[in-house]
């Protein structure tokens, strides 16, 4: 299986990057064969299928970070027939350890934290400059590019503003906007498309195991968000989360049931960042304690000194909760402006399948009771409260007013 069958429906874009693999293969290929110093080794020129930096974008779900991690894995192919089918094997050590994570060229960096700093972008450079352990590409995956600070932003700049040789910056974000200007022009630029929706059910059915009917119902419920459809076919407790997501538009017809849908909504984002967060806790806690050289169990007394680290620990591990929670909340926003959407389909007499049949009574029920005038009003509250979520304001009244907006229309 080559690394490119990860990138579902994306086959443009497996095309560009597989010429710029075997573009990149080729450079190191007559490097080695001449074996000149490393002036000759400097990063690939900006002209052909290659080049140093990268931006991948996209909405949630395309499959940006499976593409970068894809092409990553290509770069570091050593499969002996990548010149008769070019890099990107999937099985020799190259590609499958870049996959899993553990090749010492690859450095994937995501964050469940609200963003990124500058010290670990400053980091980040520093690995960046190392030449590659391995004689290929050292090759740095930003996964979440778009949660730079700005500080951070422009420490990374310099980086790829001048390349080291053989360094190779491949950055993820969902839109060009959400990245510095100043980066974004520096940077090849790559926008993966939503995947179709069958693309998505076939993948969950061969990759995962699915049965088909669950796996279509999960892929059109997603409307082809990839890690999202998987999560919703594999995990009943998020089917149960999202079905009491979709009966809050049933449940807005007074002040009582605006306030009462709200605080459920805020609860049931709570305890799934709850459910992520605590078995990932446990495993740090014990790992940091084990590091510092405390005795096993969790009432042993930490080492003298080393309690202002796992103060640090845990106060990362709190940002990560809340970030956590508020990933949590979004979904459930998403999955809300999904219900409005199947709504205002049937409203204007659309043709499309409805995405949410699990709920088509209430869809239809929702339909009838109102215009698309209304139905556009109430998908623009949902919007609106992503974006004042996004500003940091406090969840239950930014959900409140949301609920309270649904009910007027």
């Amino acid at each position: 299986m080559a690394v490119w069958d990860d990138l579902v429906g994306q086959d443009r874009v497996a095309e560009q990057l597989s010429a710029a693999a075997r573009d990149a293969d080729g450079l190191v290929t007559a490097a080695e064969a001449v074996r000149t110093g490393p002036g000759a080794e400097g990063g690939p020129p900006g002209g052909g299928a290659m080049t140093h930096a990268w931006l991948f974008t996209g909405p949630p779900g395309s499959g940006r970070a499976a593409a970068a991690r894809a092409f990553a894995a290509a770069l570091q192919c050593v499969s002996q027939d990548r010149s008769l089918n070019g890099p990107g094997c999937g099985f020799c050590e190259g590609c499958h350890t870049t996959l899993v994570g553990t090749h010492a060229d690859v450095e994937i960096v995501r964050t469940d934290q609200l963003s990124i700093g500058v010290k670990e972008t400053r980091d980040l450079v520093r690995r960046a400059q190392l030449s590659p352990a391995g004689g290929r590409w050292q090759v740095i995956v930003l996964e979440d590019a778009d949660r730079l600070t700005e500080g951070a932003g422009n420490v990374l700049l310099k980086a790829v503003e001048e390349p080291a040789p053989r360094t190779v910056w491949l950055l993820c974000a969902p839109s060009l906007e959400d990245v510095l200007p100043t980066i974004r022009s520096r940077c090849r630029s790559l926008t993966l498309r939503t995947p179709p929706v069958a693309a998505v059910a076939d993948v969950l059915v061969r990759r995962d195991g699915i049965e088909p009917e669950l796996a279509a119902r999960s892929a059109r419920a997603t409307q082809g968000h990839i890690d999202r459809a998987r999560r919703l076919a594999t995990d009943e407790r998020a089917r149960s989360r999202r079905a009491a997501v979709l009966k809050v538009p049933l449940r807005v017809d007074d002040v009582g049931g605006c306030l009462k849908a709200a605080q459920e909504l805020i609860d049931a984002a709570a305890e799934d960042a709850k459910q992520v967060s605590e078995e990932i806790d446990a495993k740090e806690t014990e790992e940091l304690r084990a590091a510092l050289g405390a005795n096993a169990g969790a009432g042993s007394r930490l080492p003298r000194g080393t309690a202002g680290a796992m103060k640090d620990l845990q106060d990362r591990q709190k940002r990560r909760s809340t970030r956590t929670q508020r990933d949590s909340l979004d979904l459930a926003l998403v999955d809300l402006t999904g219900f409005y959407r199947d709504v205002l389909a049937l409203q204007l007499g659309s043709r499309a399948e409805i995405a949410n049949v699990d709920v088509e009574d209430a869809v239809r029920r929702i339909a009838s009771a109102s215009g698309p005038e209304r139905t556009l009003r109430r998908i623009e509250a949902v919007l609106e409260c992503r974006r004042v979520l996004d500003r940091n304001v406090a969840p239950l009244l930014a959900v409140e007013a949301m609920t309270m907006a649904l009910r007027a229309g």
